[in-house]
């Protein structure tokens, strides 16, 4: 006993919570290479995303959308009455693991209230919501109702006679197809969006009769022009294609490019647009911030309302124009400013054989083409092999046509019914299917009459089996086949295109985004301070005194016209541009707009040198104080983007002595504080094609000498002009004498 005790292991106890434990290799740090994890944790994750979930297949779907088709197919929604939409997500789960929010919007887009899809899938009751509504949300699975549409009869056609694989759903409860034997290329037929793991789709639609008809045309020409068939995609919101050939071919050949689709729109009275098909990549609420942002910052001021005012009848903004405003231009405008014309961004990555290929689509309707033809042929081979057995057994009936009573002879002498099957081969030579099948005759059936009609079937039953057998050994037949569905699927399904192409953008599209300023006279006026104010005549003449801030003054004035641009030079070296028009009429009585606010400059930052100009011709002529002078012509400062600031307006190589605009080629004068002047025609000094350029030496100046003035020596009144010329520059100039020693005024 004491032998049995001294064997016993003794074993440790169980440590309790809030007792010391050790723990292996506690507080170490165990290395782990990051291409292990990548390969380990992140590939397995990118591979069923990129497969399983993302890019869709040369069916044209993705795993989701086939799974709830296939399930809506199951429930006879095909032939059958709608039923609530709740009901077809709780069946889709059986084959889609996911939750049924995800299932039901995959639905919900594929339905034709939704108008997602050129060729909707599922026939929609209820509120589905709108794509090209961001706020127009879909109702409840509980209200709504669908079921599969007409054309949904050629993704299924032939699906239960072997044309495709089926595989086990995910608890391996039933099974699934692993694609569907679409008769027409779904592939292209719908836009698809799918982002994975390092890739990502966007497929186009193309009209359903042109994509039928270029397939077929392929199949008989794989060398053929695919765009004399099918000019360009087609979307389902319609809108206007702006057709690039060059865009389109390279779409066609390698499957990346890019579609600019615009708005269609109606003028009403001349004085309200009606917006009613926009691009595919945008929606109403974007195009609608985008506008009233353009009318807050003052870019578009011919719009005074917008308003949605989308319907059962479908799309509709409109736009109240101002008085005497012109539609078009505006439009031309907003074309450019908003997404009412936009890219649709074109990268057909297409899983073929488990791998992602991203192709043209040449390469994309071959594939399919041959996904067809295998399902055609497997088709075929299924049809065979049923009308092959068949066959069989009639020839079996055959066998005992001549001596029925001999068959029930058998079967009535047979002691054992196991012996039954066995007996008739024997008597008949005839194989064990055929016997089984004699046997199981029905007593009524064993006349004349049966037998002959059965057999009967034979000789059309050998027609068909040779018929399907030349099929099998003539791909040309097949292709035949394929031809003949796609012709059927285009005259039955095939409706006009959505998408009008524009081959000419009509005149006026590539204007100036810039709305069209009101043309008057106006007299602008600026202070020492920095305040403007622009007055028209009739209000210049009815005022009195200018009101100003204590302290302030007018230093610069001139009469101009509301629709010039302006230029404002600072010490910044920086040029801010605006419009006279986009400053509001004032009084004299009033103070006018401080220009550092409403232009956004620096702190401590001041214009020098005011400039209105209309179409940017002429010269600004800068005179730095080293002597240099740079001829910069004004068309530098002119931009297509309309940006307010510009910087490195001029060079700060030297400080700036004075700035001159030229309208024309003249002479000047420059004055020195030294007591010299120098007359340069301006021609003399070399243009210079940037802004910041430091410019060529013009006059030579002792040390602490200035530049004193810059005028047009048009101005002055010169007793010997000729003194003060030189033919070569630099020169330092003549002193200047008496007679000509005149005040020179100057504004800046």
């Amino acid at each position: 006993m004491a032998k049995k005790n001294a064997k016993k292991q003794i074993r440790p106890a169980r440590p309790q919570l809030g007792e010391g434990v050790e723990i292996l290799n506690a507080g170490s740090v165990l290395e782990n290479p990051i291409t292990k994890t990548l390969e380990v944790n992140y590939m397995p994750y990118a591979m069923s995303v990129i497969v399983s979930r993302a890019l869709p297949e040369i069916d044209g779907f993705k795993p989701s959308h086939r799974k709830l088709l296939y399930t809506m197919y199951d429930m006879n929604l095909l032939k059958g009455k709608r039923t609530k939409s709740a009901n077809i997500v709780g069946s889709t789960m059986h084959l889609n693991p996911h939750g049924d929010a995800a299932i039901y919007e995959t639905m919900v887009r594929m339905g034709r209230g939704n108008e997602s899809l050129l060729v909707p899938y599922v026939d929609s009751k209820g509120n589905f919501g709108k794509a090209y509504s961001r706020d127009m949300s879909y109702a409840a699975s509980r209200y709504t109702e669908a079921k599969l549409e007409p054309v949904c009869e050629e993704l299924f056609r032939d699906i239960d006679k072997d044309t495709v694989d089926f595989v086990p759903n995910y608890d391996g409860e039933t099974t699934e197809p692993t694609l569907l034997p679409v008769t027409f290329p779904t592939i292209l037929a719908n836009n698809t969006l799918g982002i994975a793991v390092g890739m990502a789709c966007n497929i186009c639609s193309f009209d359903l009769t042109e994509l039928c008809n270029t397939t077929i045309a392929l199949m008989k020409d794989p060398d053929h022009d695919i765009l004399s068939t099918m000019p360009a995609p087609d979307f389902v919101g319609g809108g206007q294609i702006l057709y690039d050939a060059s865009e389109m071919k390279r779409i066609v050949e390698t499957g990346r490019g890019s579609v600019k689709v615009r708005a269609r729109y109606r003028i009403v009275d001349n004085n309200m647009i009606e917006i009613t098909q926009i691009p595919p990549t945008t929606t109403v609420e974007a195009i609608m911030d985008k506008i009233s942002d353009l009318v807050k910052q003052g870019r578009v001021k011919e719009i005074s309302d917008m308003r949605d005012e989308t319907d059962l009848n479908g799309l509709k903004l409109t736009l109240d124009l101002k008085r005497g405003q012109d539609p078009e231009k505006l439009m031309n405008r907003l074309f450019k400013s908003t997404p009412l014309e936009d890219s649709f961004s074109c990268n057909f990555n297409i899983l073929v054989a488990g791998q992602p290929k991203v192709m043209g689509v040449r390469q994309i309707l071959t594939e399919w083409t041959a996904f067809r033809m295998e399902c055609v042929r497997r088709r075929t081979y299924y049809e065979l092999q049923g009308k092959q057995k068949r066959l069989h057994l009639l020839k079996g009936l055959e066998a005992i046509l001549m001596d029925i009573d001999k068959a029930i002879r058998i079967v009535r002498e047979t002691d054992e019914e196991a012996e039954v099957v066995p007996n008739l081969m024997i008597g008949f030579g005839i194989d064990e299917v055929q016997a089984e099948y004699v046997a199981e005759i029905k007593l009524r059936h064993l006349n004349r009459e049966y037998i002959l009609k059965r057999t009967a079937e034979i000789e059309d039953l050998e027609k068909a089996i040779a018929d399907l057998e030349d099929i099998l050994k003539r791909p040309a037949r097949i292709r035949k086949i394929m031809m003949n569905e796609l012709a059927d699927v285009a005259k039955k399904y095939g409706k006009p295109r959505h998408c009008e192409i524009l081959y000419d953008v009509p005149e006026g599209a590539d204007e100036d985004e810039t709305p069209a300023m009101p043309d008057y006279p106006v007299t602008i006026f600026f202070t020492k301070d920095g305040y403007f104010k622009k007055i028209t005549p009739q209000s210049l003449r009815m005022s009195g005194e200018q009101k100003l801030k204590e302290g302030d003054e007018i230093v610069w004035q001139a009469e101009t016209r509301n629709n010039l641009d302006l230029l404002l030079f600072t010490d910044k070296r920086q040029v801010y541009k605006c419009r006279i028009g986009d400053f509001e009429d004032c009084k004299a009585s009033q103070m006018g707009i401080y220009l550092a606010s409403k232009l956004g400059m620096e702190e401590g930052e001041n214009p020098i040198f005011i400039l209105p100009t209309l179409d940017y011709k002429g010269w600004v002529l800068f005179a730095y104080a080293n002597g240099k002078f740079a001829k910069i012509p004004l068309s530098t400062y002119q931009t297509k983007q309309n940006r307010r600031k510009l910087l490195k307006a001029y060079s700060d190589k030297a400080e700036l002595a004075r700035m001159l605009y030229l309208p024309e080629e003249t002479e000047i004068s420059i004055r020195t504080s030294g007591g010299r002047m120098l007359l340069v025609g301006t021609a003399q000094i070399g243009e210079k094609a940037t802004r910041d350029s430091q410019g060529v030496a013009v006059i030579t100046l002792k040390k602490n000498q200035t530049i004193a003035s810059v005028k047009p020596a048009i101005e002055l009144e010169i007793a010997n002009p000729h003194r003060y010329r030189v033919r070569s520059l630099p020169a330092a100039g003549a002193i200047i004498r008496e007679e000509d020693k005149t005040e020179q005024l100057t504004l800046l």
